[in-house]
């Protein structure tokens, strides 16, 4: 029975441990997460930008009009740039997703052999306590 227990102990244990990895996967998916929309945020207001001047047709000659047009390149450059970033978070936020499950799928095989250690401690407890009927002595 003392064996019993302290199984159930390091069960518990590596259970906790196990919650703790996984509080720290799903911190880590956050945080790459928050990148993420962070990033994809910068790209919609780059792209609104780019949207704006482009459509603007109040350039006074010929040599405002090319600045304008410049700055829209350059801001198309940015959108691009920003879209390849993009790609790589969700990349990288991918990564500490996944963890962040595989990490729950072990705490929780943890936690089910910790139940069922308990129910076996419980089972041999009740075996225990529970009277064993008097045998009958059957000569005759």
């Amino acid at each position: 029975m003392k064996a019993e227990r302290l199984r159930l102990a390091r069960l518990q244990r590596l259970e906790r441990i196990r919650d703790v990895a996984r509080r720290t996967a799903l911190a880590e998916a956050g945080k790459a997460e928050g990148t993420l929309a962070q990033l994809e945020a910068l790209g919609q207001r780059t792209r609104g930008l780019v949207g704006d001047y482009a459509a603007r047709n109040d350039a006074p000659d010929a040599a405002a009009l090319q600045q304008l047009h410049t700055f829209v390149r350059g801001l198309e450059r940015v959108v691009a740039s920003t879209d390849r970033d993009i790609t790589r978070a969700r990349t990288v936020a991918d990564a500490p997703a996944a963890e962040a499950a595989e990490a729950e799928r072990r705490r929780a095989a943890v936690q089910d052999r910790a139940e069922d250690q308990a129910r076996r401690i419980a089972r041999l407890i009740e075996a225990a306590t529970t009277p064993v009927a008097a045998r009958r002595n059957s000569r005759g």
